[in-house]
């Protein structure tokens, strides 16, 4: 009976307006999680299952952050060269462009429209020979759906508009191209040098398996870009007046029209609306049929990464089964003596799914704040990772960014907190369970 009048004098110590302002269950739970402190085992499992809560949530929160820097670079950096989407002509090129972009900017989600024209070919300097997709567009328009005037680092975009009626070799030598970093550096050629273009025959007259002449135009090189990862090793830009000339389209004719909208992630159904009011047979292109590969990356290890982690704080979160088993083994006398009171069995589930809730609640409080501080400074501890090992994770001449981007969302806290929570009461309900089997008089009788 020793046990018993220790538990009597124990809640006659608490003042009155404690016990009267405070749920029982609740003031037996935290009496319990108090009291559980200087038991060596016990307490190592319940720090155990707590910090294991806590590095989950935290690093879930980081890892859900870094996915949505990558999706938030994707459709700030790279989409801002890369068409949202685009019409393309299936037979006949796109006659009076500049009224057709007049009714297509009608739209609302429509910010801009450009002409394009796309052609593909090599070029060769000296005994270098480099395939690249080239790009015939007007200079000014193409500013408003493309960032790309702000990614020269050599030479002028507005260059490309100044035509020249210079003599090479009694040849024809073209308006200037705006090449890509890395096609300078395939075939070692800097500003302003002289280069040659082999473009595929117009000529439709051609008998097969006879090979028609290349189209060969001589261009000067008026810009550099480097924007990063392969769009630096293949693309190219020529005025849309070359274009239309090598193409042998009449005044006022494209090939396509480039379109920027104001959700790039909407982008399929808007050009779908789009199309279908235009008044030509053509192809619908949408960022999702070129870029969507990295979109996808993204998206499928957010999910993996998701389960994973969510994985670890479910069996840090059962942790607390064991924790909780033991509470039970050691508070039978304090359960005994409770039922002989008239406690309810609702009231000693009630105790033991809060006390076991104590530790999900710290664990993914506190997770969910180092979650945010490293989420908010993830780029600058990476980037002294980085300093420190003397290593990048992120090449730029690889990627199209060379940080690892960060962008914190509350809604993922929210998420991850709550998955945490679900995790640890569902640990809990199964002790607490056990704890409403205990027979008072079994028990008693053994005291």
């Amino acid at each position: 009976m020793s046990k018993m009048t220790s538990s009597t004098k124990t809640l006659d110590k608490e003042t009155p307006s404690e016990s009267i302002f405070t749920p029982l269950s609740v003031f037996l739970a935290l009496r319990y999680v108090r009291s559980r402190h200087g038991q060596g085992f016990s307490t190592f499992i319940s720090a155990s299952s707590t910090i294991g809560i806590a590095l989950g949530t935290m690093i879930l929160i980081v890892v859900l952050s870094a996915m949505n820097g990558f999706e938030k670079a994707l459709a700030n950096k790279l989409l801002s060269i890369v068409p949202h989407a685009e019409l393309m002509s299936v037979n006949q090129p796109i006659p009076k462009w500049p009224e057709n972009i007049k009714k297509i900017q009608k739209s609302p989600q429509v910010v801009a429209a450009a002409p394009v024209i796309i052609l593909t070919g090599m070029m060769q300097h000296k005994a270098q020979l480099k395939a690249l997709e080239i790009k015939g567009v007007d200079v000014n328009l193409e500013t408003l759906v493309s960032d790309i005037e702000n990614y020269i680092v050599e030479g002028s975009w507005q260059a490309l508009s100044n035509k020249s009626n210079d003599r090479d070799n009694n040849e024809r030598l073209g308006n200037g191209i705006v090449i890509g970093a890395g096609v300078a550096k395939k075939l070692s050629v800097k500003l302003g040098d002289k280069v040659q273009i082999l473009l595929p025959s117009n000529n439709g007259t051609a008998k097969q398996n006879v090979f028609s002449a290349p189209v060969k135009r001589y261009v000067k090189i008026v810009g550099i870009f480097k924007f990063g990862g392969v769009v630096d090793e293949t693309l190219a830009y020529i005025s849309l007046s070359q274009a239309a000339d090598i193409k042998n389209y009449k005044p006022g004719e494209t090939q396509g029209i480039r379109l920027k909208f104001n959700d790039v992630f909407a982008a399929p159904n808007i050009i779908r609306e789009i199309a279908h009011k235009f008044d030509h047979y053509v192809y619908i292109k949408d960022w999702t049929r070129t870029q969507g590969h990295l979109f996808n990356d993204i998206q499928m290890v957010r999910m993996v990464m998701f389960i994973v982690l969510v994985l670890v704080i479910a069996v840090a979160s059962f942790n607390i089964v064991s924790t909780l088993i033991m509470a039970v083994n050691n508070k039978k006398g304090d359960i005994a003596i409770l039922k002989t009171m008239g406690a309810s069995t609702k009231l000693i589930m009630l105790t033991f799914i809060y006390q076991g809730l104590v530790n999900g609640l710290l664990g993914s409080i506190v997770g969910s704040f180092l979650g945010v501080i490293v989420a908010l400074n993830l780029a600058d501890i990476v980037a002294f990772i980085e300093r420190l090992f003397t290593l990048t994770l992120l090449s730029a001449d690889v990627y199209f960014i060379d940080h690892v981007p960060s962008h914190l969302l509350m809604s993922d806290v929210y998420i991850t907190v709550i998955t945490a929570l679900i995790m640890s009461l569902l640990a809990t309900i199964y002790p607490a369970w056990q704890a409403t089997k205990i027979e008072p008089a079994q028990v008693l009788g053994q005291l």
